[in-house]
């Protein structure tokens, strides 16, 4: 069944018209038809079986049949902070945390980041949306802009303590993961291409970071980072369960 969100909107049952971009998608890239069901989520999160009253080029009108309450969401709060990454390496980041259940993701500029600004916060979104809305999703995560690793903590944009990752040196994950054991929310700090500096490592140990290690094999920023929210997911989250 075709899944949309419809973004800053409330609904309740009843009938509405979805215009413009959405519209298109429908009618143009599903090819939906009249009397085709569609499931339609809310800026609440909320679920709604719905049906294809009429279709038009730039207009499709939509009838809400019932709410529904099944809620695919983890109940693990996690804000991944994501050193920012060049081209494609951070759409795929966006990508698969956002199917794994990623809460927010805040790109941070750190020392080695080999981009320092970047005008693809509106792209992030919308593969944000498509990634939420193929893996069923009720919620897309919130994905800022930019900020500095001096202002993110100053800031106070991240809950006080998380796992900075680290190749050099650091616990082990599963020694890590016992000193968060029962938290409903839980910072991840994963690095740019070339990782973290020593000075920055220090930063993040001074608000109760805890530095850790994914193990002996050197992995690549977009592989840490995916498998870092999956090992956190399923130790503390929803997978597997």
């Amino acid at each position: 069944m075709p899944k949309i969100f419809l973004l800053d909107t409330e609904l309740e049952p009843g009938f509405i018209t979805i215009k413009d971009e959405k519209a298109h998608y429908l009618s143009t890239v599903l090819r939906c038809g009249r009397g085709d069901l569609l499931l339609i989520k809310d800026s609440r999160g909320c679920s709604y079986l719905s049906r294809i009253t009429d279709v038009g080029r730039r207009e499709v009108a939509i009838e809400l049949l019932e709410k529904q309450d099944l809620d695919p969401e983890p109940l693990l709060h996690i804000k991944l902070l994501q050193g920012l990454l060049k081209g494609e390496k951070m759409d795929l980041v966006i990508q698969k945390s956002t199917e794994l259940g990623v809460k927010e993701i805040i790109p941070v500029v750190t020392e080695r980041s080999q981009i320092r600004e970047t005008r693809k916060v509106s792209r992030w979104k919308k593969i944000a949306e498509e990634a939420s809305r193929q893996s069923g999703r009720n919620t897309i995560p919130s994905i800022s802009e930019p900020i500095g690793i001096q202002k993110l903590f100053i800031a106070s944009v991240v809950p006080e303590g998380g796992i900075i990752f680290w190749e050099q040196k650091g616990e082990t994950i599963r020694e890590t993961i016992r000193r968060f054991a029962g938290r409903a929310e839980i910072a991840l700090f994963t690095g740019p291409e070339g990782g973290f500096s020593e000075r920055e490592i220090e930063t993040a140990s001074k608000h109760a970071f805890v530095t850790a290690s994914l193990g002996k094999r050197i992995l690549r920023a977009e592989t840490a980072a995916i498998a870092a929210v999956s090992i956190i997911q399923y130790e503390m989250g929803d997978i597997g369960v």
